[in-house]
């Protein structure tokens, strides 16, 4: 009777270490925020709508600045003149202007 008794309680305390244990995960990855966040879908979309945004703007000015940056080494190394750059881009203005001689209009 002693050992059912002291079993009960050994399976009890476990249970509550388990209980614990899983607070502190839940805890630590904020489940009641995501559980709040998706017991509001309008707060839901309205937050994931100004994250689109921030992101859209953060690539414009990103890739902006890139182009930029580019097409300031391209433009130093076109005025630099040398013979194997200008043979490549005259390369390609030739089979550009054969593709467009070949279009009809």
């Amino acid at each position: 009777m002693r050992q059912r008794k002291d079993k009960r309680r050994n399976d009890q305390n476990k249970l509550i270490a388990q209980v614990h244990l899983l607070n502190k995960v839940l805890m630590r990855y904020n489940i009641e925020g995501l559980v709040d966040l998706l017991s509001k879908p309008f707060r839901l979309v309205y937050l994931n709508f100004i994250a689109g945004i921030a992101r859209g703007f953060g690539i414009a000015i990103g890739l902006t600045l890139i182009t930029a940056v580019f097409l300031s080494v391209l433009a130093k190394i076109a005025s630099l003149n040398l013979p194997i750059i200008s043979n490549f881009i005259a390369r390609i203005v030739r089979l550009v202007n054969e593709q467009l001689s070949t279009l009809p209009y």
